[in-house]
């Protein structure tokens, strides 16, 4: 179950002395029958009681727009709670109190440099960001960028609302097709599986498998997981990865096998999403 808030823990007071409790007592009440996902910004990661809270109270993701780990390009997009942090151990921190962490980035920004490229795909492989959400700078009309770019005459044309396309709606300051070639390097790159399997691994490795919420055994589940193992273990170019992924969890945390399954699963869909990626 999703809440849809652009910021979950904007009103703190409100939430731990009203919210959560609320939840985490119905939670208890009715066998735990959800799991939850929201989004919040980086410095849920300075409160650890409300932390500890979300994850007694059945959160179990929370998804953070990082955009960009370069700090002149935060302060462009005045991403303000973002400057001055290691965003690495902020996530690593998050993720270590039971709640994974998936990250919004954005490539596009006029103080972006050539460099940005590796830094961003070196960021998002060191913490750990399974779904890592790699996205190209738009602006939507009404927005304050929209209106500097305009004034600016760097305006080309109307944002198509998708910003995974390899479309741009105005002319950015680094060259485009480098831009974009850019983009499409990092993708390429975190969605590999090569890449998507390491990243994979590093979360696991830095979880606490007891605060893992797994899913329910079923019928269904089960299914999933066969059919995972035909495509993904013997039919799939990434199977090696794939494999070596399951027995790690096996010996080494076995209760954490049905997120190594699940996640494996994930990247999947993942490739199938930017199918017209070199994906190697």
């Amino acid at each position: 179950m999703f809440f849809v808030d652009d910021n979950f823990i904007g009103n703190k007071r409100k939430l731990l002395e009203d919210i959560l409790p609320a939840i985490i007592g119905w939670m208890a009440d009715h066998n735990y029958p959800f799991q939850f996902l929201t989004e919040a910004s980086i410095n849920l990661s300075d409160d650890e009681n409300l932390m500890g809270m979300m994850v007694e109270a059945g959160f179990n993701s929370v998804f953070i727009g990082i955009e960009t780990p370069d700090e002149d390009s935060l302060a462009e997009c005045k991403k303000i709670q973002n400057k001055g942090r290691d965003l690495i151990a902020c996530v690593k921190k998050i993720q270590q109190f039971g709640l994974e962490v998936q990250g919004g980035f954005i490539i596009g920004f006029d103080n972006d440099k050539e460099t940005i490229f590796n830094r961003m795909i070196n960021f998002i492989q060191e913490s750990g960001i399974v779904t890592a959400m790699v996205g190209l700078l738009n602006a939507p009309k009404g927005t304050r960028l929209y209106q500097r770019l305009q004034k600016e005459g760097r305006m080309t044309e109307a944002f198509s609302g998708d910003n995974t396309n390899f479309t741009m709606n105005f002319t950015p300051k680094m060259d485009k097709g480098l831009l974009v070639k850019g983009y499409h390097s990092i993708i390429a790159t975190i969605y590999s599986p090569k890449f998507y399997y390491q990243r994979v691994l590093n979360f696991l490795k830095n979880f606490d498998a007891d605060k893992m919420v797994c899913a329910e055994v079923n019928a269904r589940n089960i299914w999933a997981f066969i059919k995972s193992v035909f495509r993904l273990g013997i039919v799939g170019k990434e199977r090696r990865y794939y494999w070596k992924l399951l027995f790690w969890s096996i010996f080494k945390q076995p209760k954490l096998f049905p997120a190594a399954v699940r996640f494996s699963i994930y990247g999947f869909h993942f490739r199938k999403i930017y199918k017209g990626v070199s994906l190697t």
